[in-house]
């Protein structure tokens, strides 16, 4: 729990800086223009989608019924803000991970490990790949576990499926640079807990009103922090080792 916690102290830090400023602000910005777009121009399909997906639950009848009509109106727009809201943030974690994590790296590694030696293990491709693989797998398990929202347990899957994300999306990306491959390789099995760790904290900052605009910068620097502190640490054996957990 130890490195968790200096990995999220050190994010903070950092996430208040001139040179991350920036950073927190363009992907939000560009996802949530981006689904702007979108939303405006297949208003109608994205509609459609929703009430099928009301009328296979029962639900779509349901409003049909429900009077005054302004009830179900503003319970259908809260609904489309609801499916909104996580792919503005899925859209903005793919952003940083992708294109917002170098300039982050840079800062992290010229501040904290300028000894660091880059082996450059992973690249562009294995960056793509690696979000495409973490995008596909949140969907399906939203997908899988909607019969559970039917019966209460459901409540807990936006959190499981944050977490996952979290650490899926940013752990490669975080030591890419500076690990080979096989460094890669035994940091993601020998700290499996602590990356899952670190995603369940920075996930639950994902559901925090306005300080989610700030979770996928946040998730990022403290990701990069736990997996360069790791990376170091596995490169001196000799060194004093935290507790991943």
């Amino acid at each position: 729990m130890t490195a968790i916690l200096d990995a999220l102290a050190r994010a903070l830090r950092d996430l208040f800086s001139l040179r991350v400023l920036w950073v927190v602000v363009w992907p939000m910005l560009v996802a949530l223009l981006l689904w702007l777009a979108l939303g405006v121009t297949f208003w109608g399909t994205f509609s459609g989608w929703i009430a099928q997906g009301l009328e296979a639950i029962g639900i779509q009848v349901w409003l049909a019924e429900l009077e005054p009509v302004w009830i179900a109106n503003g319970i259908q727009a809260l609904l489309h803000l609801m499916l909104f809201v996580p792919l503005v943030m899925l859209t903005a974690l793919v952003i940083t991970a992708l294109f917002a994590m170098p300039s982050l790296i840079r800062l992290v590694a010229e501040r904290d490990y300028p000894q660091l030696k880059r082996e450059n293990g992973g690249g562009l491709i294995g960056s793509l790949w690696n979000a495409a693989v973490a995008i596909s797998l949140f969907i399906a398990l939203w997908l899988v576990t909607l019969p559970l929202w039917l019966i209460g347990i459901g409540v807990i899957v936006p959190f499981v499926a944050a977490a996952w994300l979290n650490q899926r999306l940013f752990r490669y990306d975080a030591i890419a640079e500076h690990a080979s491959a096989d460094e890669m390789a035994v940091l993601f099995r020998q700290e499996r807990a602590g990356w899952w760790g670190l995603g369940v904290l920075t996930g639950l900052l994902q559901f925090v009103p306005l300080l989610n605009l700030l979770g996928p910068v946040f998730a990022a620097l403290a990701f990069i922090h736990f997996g360069l502190a790791h990376l170091a640490r596995q490169r001196s054996p000799n060194a004093p080792r935290q507790n991943a957990v």
